[in-house]
């Protein structure tokens, strides 16, 4: 109740003052990548339940010549990586957050197409509201192998608290400042997850 409370009143106040912010990265994707300005995906949520998740894009939609959309590396326009990289991508999520789909703090949200690939343990990750940052994120985000990043979400779902939350939310400004772990080695965003079993990194 307290972590909700916290997340609508931050979210309204996020909205708000950040209007400028949101009305200038508008401006400048639609500049540089056209329309939509607003890239939307549907993720698990709370209990693995669907939802629509916001951000700004930062890729165009180029494709070869068989019309297959082309690697992340060749779709990531120089202001979508400096997006990315400043995590002003994820903002519009204050929308989530305000519509109870997701929290300031959480696992992050993943592919839908993920979700039969979790081992009981790492599908945990699910018993907890997904957040616009969270402890994998200040513990190494992109640069840590999955199994890695799924211990890190299942022992935030353990140990969550409004206290936690304020530490994380610090941390991440840090991470970001810094921009600490934005991609995986070798990666222009991160790499895919294949299951539980063998080598996945992100």
């Amino acid at each position: 109740m307290i972590k909700r409370s916290f997340d609508f009143l931050a979210s309204v106040l996020g909205l708000v003052l950040l209007a400028p912010v949101f009305a200038f990265i508008s401006w400048n994707v639609r500049r540089k990548m056209g329309s939509p300005v607003l890239f939307r995906q549907v993720r698990p949520g709370l209990q693995g339940k669907p939802f629509e998740m916001v951000k700004f894009r930062t890729m165009r939609d180029g494709v070869d010549p068989q019309g297959n959309l082309l690697p992340d590396a060749e779709r990531l326009t120089p202001f979508g990586n400096f997006l990315r990289a400043s995590s002003l991508d994820e903002l519009p999520e204050l929308w989530n957050v305000l519509k109870g789909e997701m929290s300031l703090v959480g696992p992050r949200p993943l592919l839908i197409e993920y979700l039969p690939l979790y081992s009981p343990e790492q599908n945990r990750r699910h018993e907890a509201r997904p957040g616009v940052t969270g402890w994998a994120q200040v513990n190494g985000r992109n640069a840590l192998s999955w199994d890695e990043k799924f211990k890190l979400d299942v022992w935030y779902v353990n140990n969550q608290s409004l206290w936690l939350d304020l530490k994380i939310l610090i941390l991440t400004v840090k991470k970001v400042v810094i921009r600490d772990g934005i991609s995986a080695q070798g990666e222009a965003t991160m790499s895919r997850f294949t299951g539980s079993r063998g080598e996945e990194s992100q």
